[in-house]
């Protein structure tokens, strides 16, 4: 077996020295795979080498130890630590027993008592494996498992990737049972857009498929989980015409969870099938029937087999006089007034709309309108519209408040733009911000939020605007002119390092010195005794 890796932190390499060449780590059965003198460095070997014990002190420059092993047990908790320190302070101690530290051991360490505690370590180690290998761990391991093998073989039920030749099989392993000769998908799509407050949408959709299981799950002896950000329902049914229920307990659903844990939800319900083996078609269809959200709203049940969407008769209603005044709005009326253009504009798009096809052109021939208009007035065309392909199938799937605001928003923000661009040339405009950095480079709390505020824009359209004239994000133009300004300093006066710190904008004079280092390869003592040595 391959020797168990070692990696050691401490800012005196001294002692690192001093273990590496002390102990017979290859007889130990371990290998040091290198070291490191502070956190931050520690954690970039952690992350790259993955060692199986890390050996750190807790005092270190940029990130101590305590931080280390915080970071370590979140994102590699197989990786053993051990604390060696010159601390005996009760907190540490107690925090290093909620990180489950192996050992905390107080300096200075002789080369036997590291020897009896890797001795310990490995005999660990090795029955850890061992128990992994054990025949009854990894049959409970697969019982433990069973839940997600069996959403994944829902999966490829629904993506139509299960042969008939091995769905029996599949369902014997992995103990499934269809009890009813009739089966539906039903889909149950989350609004990201109306989000509770103290809510997250991960968060949200969990509570979401929680509350399915409970309402929907047992009544339909339905199978439920996770697919491509929405909850996946397959339900049983003992009639076909039972689907018309099973409809009804979706909307009632809805309302329920909407009362409950504030949630807009839409549940699409597919075709009703007879085999596993075309619960693809079925998936396919509850889809479809949620994408009808945006003709008939949300919170609320779709049925794709109830939609017979109306063939239009006529001409279609001209939208096109709200359209233009859309844009008069924006280039001379108040945020309001945009508002009210873009309501009138939907009310006289959705008089025209019969089918979902005919609302996907609709869409597609907004988007096309306002591309053309900021093409015209020269608007930064990247920031709003990106990858078209991409903007079209996510306003393809919004429900109308979402559709609404993303019309909204636009409109603000080409509105915003044009006044910028009618109040100063961007030139000017960076300039203006340039102007700022060099006359209160020394207010620590000066940031992009500062900036922005000053010039009355919004943080995203001055930090591409500034990059682009600059080449440089304003962060970084910051720096770089706090930098210079201090090697100034440093060389034509004797002003303390601290007090020169202070001067150029850092509160923390160990933060400045990492940054300056970082920036001229040297610390702000050395630069001055080099840089003034060739001056004079």
């Amino acid at each position: 077996m391959d020797a168990y890796t070692v990696l050691l932190v401490d800012d005196e390499e001294d002692v690192i020295h001093v273990i590496m060449k002390k102990i017979d780590w290859e007889g130990l059965g371990f290998s040091v795979i290198g070291y490191a003198v502070n956190g931050v460095k520690a954690l970039e070997m952690v992350e790259e080498f993955q060692p199986d014990v890390v050996v750190t002190d807790i005092k270190m420059p940029y990130m101590d130890g305590m931080e280390l092993s915080g970071h370590i047990k979140n994102e590699f908790p197989a990786t053993k630590i051990l604390i060696f320190t010159g601390f005996d302070e009760f907190e540490y101690a107690k925090e290093a027993v909620h990180l489950e530290v192996e050992e905390y051991i107080l300096k200075p360490v002789n080369s036997g008592e590291i020897t009896r505690i890797f001795t310990r370590l490995k005999q660990k180690l090795d029955q850890e494996i061992s128990e992994k290998r054990n025949v009854e761990v990894l049959q409970n391991y697969y019982l433990e498992s069973l839940p997600l093998l069996q959403a994944n073989f829902y999966t490829s039920l629904i993506e139509g990737r299960i042969g008939e030749d091995k769905l029996s099989k599949y369902i014997s392993d992995y103990q499934i049972s269809f009890e009813h000769p009739f089966l539906c998908c039903l889909v149950i799509h989350t609004s990201a857009s109306r989000i509770p407050e103290n809510m997250t949408p991960l968060l949200l959709a969990t509570s979401v498929q929680k509350q399915a299981e409970e309402y929907l799950g047992e009544r339909w002896r339905a199978k439920c989980f996770a697919y491509l950000g929405n909850t996946v329902l397959i339900a049983q049914l003992k009639r076909e015409t039972e689907v018309s229920e099973l409809t009804d307990d979706c909307d009632r659903f809805c309302r329920y969870v909407r009362r409950m844990v504030g949630a807009v939800v839409t549940v699409g319900i597919g075709m009703v099938c007879e085999s596993p083996l075309a619960l693809s078609r079925s998936y396919a269809s509850a889809r479809e029937a949620v994408s009808y959200r945006a003709i008939y709203g949300a919170s609320r049940a779709i049925n794709m087999g109830e939609i017979a969407p109306r063939q239009m008769r006529g001409a279609k209603s001209d939208s096109e006089a709200e359209t233009g005044n859309l844009f008069k709005k924006i280039l001379l009326g108040s945020e309001e007034e945009v508002r009210e253009a873009a309501d009138r504009y939907l009310e006289q798009l959705a008089l025209g709309l019969n089918s979902l096809q005919q609302h996907h052109i609709a869409v597609m021939e907004l988007v096309t309108a306002m591309y053309r208009f900021s093409v015209n007035h020269k608007l930064p065309m990247e920031e709003n519209f990106g990858d078209m392909k991409k903007l079209y199938s996510r306003l393809l799937e919004m429900e109308p408040t979402g559709l609404r605001n993303w019309i909204i928003n636009t409109s603000l923000d080409f509105r915003e733009k044009l006044i910028l661009e009618r109040s100063c040339s961007t030139k000017t405009f960076v300039s203006r911000a340039e102007e700022y950095v060099r006359s209160h480079y020394g207010d620590e709390e000066l940031s992009l939020d500062t900036v922005c505020e000053v010039l009355g824009v919004s943080n995203s359209y001055f930090s591409t605007t500034f990059k682009k004239e600059t080449g440089k994000s304003f962060i970084g133009y910051l720096t770089d002119y706090r930098m210079d300004q201090a090697s100034r300093l440093l060389i034509e006066t004797s002003e303390k390092s601290y007090v020169i710190a202070k001067n150029v904008g850092y509160a923390d004079p160990n933060y400045f010195s990492y940054v300056f280092k970082r920036r001229f390869g040297a610390s702000p003592s050395k630069y001055r005794t080099e840089h003034g040595e060739s001056e004079n």
